[in-house]
């Protein structure tokens, strides 16, 4: 694909589009442990080079078959597999995956990159979990980068000093709810706007 270099969203990372994830998960092995909630959040730049975010797909997954459950994990994000609520709303791997996949596919033609590159706090987690996710689905042309990311732990230290995902939210000026902590939605939605202050902080010439 060729980037089109008057685009400000392809021009700021050489043709990559960022877009910022969150993953809530039944364990730390991406292999044996259930994916629970995913969240993306889509960016958009302006004429001035000025990002923000511009929507957000949240999902609550079914674990996948034979998926461990470790509980100490399931009281630290307070989640509930069982819940009747949520087990009327949860998808598939597969469908939640799908329909990221196409949205993210369809905004980097819309701002003419060249592919997707994950943000996150400390992304290697959540990368980590998607990619095993899409293999286990057998779902083809994963849109983000195998294993380039941008790390908001790694920038919040660098701009506010600041590397706990609450703390350089506060230290960024924004708000943060610690009752809504822990839902992929809500971490992905501050971290989105912790990215992108961050990345207003230095615009290109």
């Amino acid at each position: 694909m060729t980037v089109d270099k008057n685009s400000p969203v392809a021009r700021r990372f050489r043709g990559f589009y960022p877009v910022v994830v969150d993953v809530e998960t039944a364990g730390f092995n991406p292999f044996t442990d259930a994916l629970l909630e995913v969240a993306v959040v889509f960016l958009q730049a302006d004429s001035d080079g000025i990002w923000s975010p511009l929507e957000t797909i949240s999902k609550h997954i079914q674990p996948f078959p034979g998926a461990n459950l470790d509980k100490a994990a399931l009281e630290f994000t307070g989640i509930d597999p069982e819940h009747p609520f949520r087990k009327e709303i949860a998808v598939s791997e597969q469908d939640a995956l799908r329909e990221i996949f196409q949205a993210t596919k369809r905004l980097i033609r819309q701002y003419t990159c060249s592919r997707a590159v994950l943000v996150g706090h400390n992304p290697a987690f959540d990368l980590s979990f998607i990619n095993a996710a899409a293999r286990r689905t057998d779902l083809k042309k994963n849109p983000f980068h195998r294993f380039s990311t941008f790390d908001t732990a790694t920038l919040g230290g660098l701009a506010y000093g600041q590397t706990v995902l609450s703390r350089a939210v506060t230290a960024a000026g924004l708000e943060w709810e610690e009752e809504e902590a822990h839902s992929a939605r809500y971490d992905a939605e501050r971290t989105a706007e912790l990215f992108c202050n961050i990345v207003n902080l230095w615009p290109l010439g």
